[in-house]
């Protein structure tokens, strides 16, 4: 609904006693359960027999923090217009601004009143969890719905039995299956989602967005500053018992002396799970991906599950490196090792996800550890490594004990075929998915080739080269040498002079005044006859990663493709950046996004490209604000030199 920017009249100050009521009003609206009083008495009185009866007293100091929860003392209102639907009807209503504490004062919309219903933004959601339903739909439809669409029913997940409260009408809010924790998009239920008994085969709209992470809504700020970010996880809205038991099992093992909030290290590796014992069996012996998947209940795994994946994953990459590069200094692996090169190469390829259940289960961020960097603190206090903190929020490994008894006793279980090692580049290092952050640290080469026409198949016939293969303009330029030597054509008396044969004449001469010239004098420049030998190629490109063989690579027709990156304006004085054509070059989009979120502060979005073919769409990346020096740092980290990416700034009307 807030796709486009609403028209917020001046703020005013809350009333105490309209804040109250609001408050309460919400309360009751969302059947939010009350806190009961210390002192509390059957008859919901203060104890002091000064009750309402319905448990709401002015001396309890929990209903009080929670009020204030929802609607902070400093709340502001004012009403505001703003147009929906395809039609574009206006719509009116009221916004609760405030600041929740640990915020820094910042003030965001937390309600929008329309009608007589209440919607809660996503601050209010992030800062007051369960308070409606959460419903859950992988990150790609997620992604969807921040643009405007709408849940539909078979993007449901994590169910049935969904939520009770998620009935027809109901305000509900729905989150991604890689961050289940953390609500993006706050929407109306159209159908009675409680009572579905499957999702599969049912059409229709499940929930009607009404306000997401990204809308106006959510960039509205007294400041001007951009929107804020998610949390990485917002632990109270895990509300499912078996991975609250998982949690505790690991609670209980908690070092409380650490104050990076680690798991205490045990004396033995951790036990695999049932998928990758299933799995100590390699070779020809080992049953085959699909076989193996059939076994296997496509569920989401628990915590420890989890973070025994992840362990297992790095034993398996560090062992890989040490079977695969005897011979190389610390087995071919360059350190220090930064927390994105550990995660594309030594974790995320050998990650055991057979399933779409364990794909999405089978994120960083599900784990106890949550983020790389305390993975990382981990394996040190495992002493599996050596590892220091650099410039302040990240952590590098400064070795890894080889010879450690988990890295020997490691039994390597079969993995996924997209990323088996047996797929891997030929510089023997494995493969990880585009869908990875695998482009981190990688090595591009870019080569522009040239296919002869046709009428230069004598002068290759005559140079004993393939009249149909691929070459680059030096070596064309080498096969024209060849033949005017072979041929005798080079001038005696001025080596750079080539005589014109009938051959020479027919397939780089045109009707040009100096190519008439030259058939007058009989003799032409060898180099103006170079360039029309390359000019009588169709060009060719080869983008090589990671020092690949030309000769495993298929070259695609016609020049050499470039990254854009376009500075445009929207909303009057609004600038975005947005980059695209980053398939060609191994950049997965929607890393590149996160990335860049993060280090622009300020929302980002994956789409597809307007205009680009259904069969091969071509992924655009969006950012707010000018940031085109941001994405051409995140670009070059990723091995694009600066003379591939074409900068198109619209906000100037001209082009860079």
């Amino acid at each position: 609904m807030f796709k486009k920017k609403p028209n917020i009249k001046p703020l005013s100050p809350l009333k105490s006693s309209d804040r109250r009521r609001t408050a309460d009003q919400i309360i009751a609206d969302f059947s939010i359960e009350l806190p009961e009083p210390d002192n509390a008495n059957p008859d919901g009185g203060d104890g002091n027999g000064n009750g309402n009866g319905n448990g709401k007293t002015a001396s309890n100091p929990a209903l009080t923090a929670l009020r204030k929860s929802l609607l902070p003392e400093n709340a502001l209102s004012a009403r505001f217009t703003t147009t929906a639907g395809p039609d574009l009807k206006q719509v009116s209503g009221t916004v609760y601004v405030g600041s929740h504490d640990g915020t820094g004062g910042e003030q965001r919309v937390l309600w929008a009143k329309v009608g007589d219903r209440m919607y809660p933004t996503v601050y209010t959601l992030w800062h007051n969890p369960r308070i409606v339903p959460l419903l859950h739909t992988p990150l790609v439809v997620v992604e969807k719905l921040q643009g405007g669409a709408d849940l539909m029913t078979p993007g449901l997940q994590r169910g049935p039995p969904f939520p009770t409260k998620a009935t027809k009408g109901a305000i509900v809010a729905v989150a991604s299956l890689e961050a289940p924790t953390v609500p993006m998009v706050v929407g109306e239920c159209e159908i009675d989602v409680s009572a579905l008994s499957q999702v599969q085969g049912v059409k229709g709209h499940a929930v009607s967005t009404f306000h997401w992470a990204g809308d106006e809504l959510w960039s509205w700020s007294s400041t001007g500053k951009a929107g804020r970010q998610p949390p990485d996880i917002i632990q109270a809205w895990d509300d499912e018992q078996g991975e609250e038991a998982s949690l505790a099992e690991h609670t209980a093992a908690v070092d409380l002396d650490d104050e990076e909030g680690g798991v205490s290290l045990v004396a033995d590796p951790p036990e695999r799970s049932r998928a990758e014992q299933a799995q100590g069996v390699q070779g020809e012996d080992a049953p085959s991906n699909n076989d193996f998947i059939d076994l296997l209940e496509d569920k989401e795994l628990t915590t420890k599950e989890i973070d025994d994946a992840f362990k297992n994953a790095f034993l398996y990459g560090v062992r890989y490196h040490m079977d695969h590069n005897k011979d190389s200094p610390s087995y071919g692996l360059d350190f220090p090792l930064s927390q994105s090169h550990v995660m594309s190469q030594l974790v995320q390829p050998f990650l055991p996800t057979y399933t779409p259940a364990r794909t999405a289960s089978l994120q960083i961020k599900k784990t106890s550890w949550k983020n790389l960097r305390k993975f990382l603190k981990y394996l040190d206090k495992q002493m599996l490594v050596k590892s220091k903190d650099r410039d302040g929020n990240e952590v590098v490994i400064l070795d890894i004990d080889f010879k450690d008894r988990q890295l020997e006793a490691f039994v390597p279980y079969r993995l996924p075929k997209k990323d088996t090692p047996s797929s891997a580049g030929s510089n023997g290092k494995p493969a990880a998915s585009l869908s990875s952050e695998s482009s981190v640290g990688q090595k591009l080469k870019l080569l522009s080739l040239l296919r002869p026409k046709e009428k230069l198949a004598p002068i290759l016939n005559a140079s004993k080269a393939d009249p149909r293969g691929l070459y680059t303009p030096a070596e064309l330029k080498q096969l024209l040498i060849a033949y005017v030597e072979a041929e005798s054509l080079v001038d005696p008396k001025n080596k750079r002079l080539i005589r014109i044969n009938p051959q020479l004449a027919d397939a780089l001469l045109g009707s040009s005044a100096a190519d008439n010239a030259a058939l007058s004098s009989g003799i032409m420049a060898r180099d103006a006859l170079a360039e029309r030998m390359v000019a009588s190629a169709s060009p060719f490109h080869a983008i090589l990663r990671n020092d690949a063989d030309i000769a495993h690579v298929k070259p695609k027709a016609g020049a050499p493709p470039k990254i854009q990156i376009t500075l445009e304006t929207r909303s009057g004085n609004k600038t975005v950046s947005k980059v695209h054509g980053l398939e060609p070059y191994y950049i997965a989009p929607q890393p590149l996004a996160d990335e860049l979120r993060k280090v622009c502060a300020g929302s980002t979005s994956v789409d597809k490209l307007q205009g680009s073919s259904p069969k091969a769409p071509v992924m655009e990346v969006m950012i707010q604000g000018p940031q085109k020096d941001a994405i051409l740092k995140a670009l070059e980290k990723r091995g694009v030199n600066r003379n591939w990416v074409e900068i198109v700034d619209k906000t100037k009307g001209k082009k860079k």
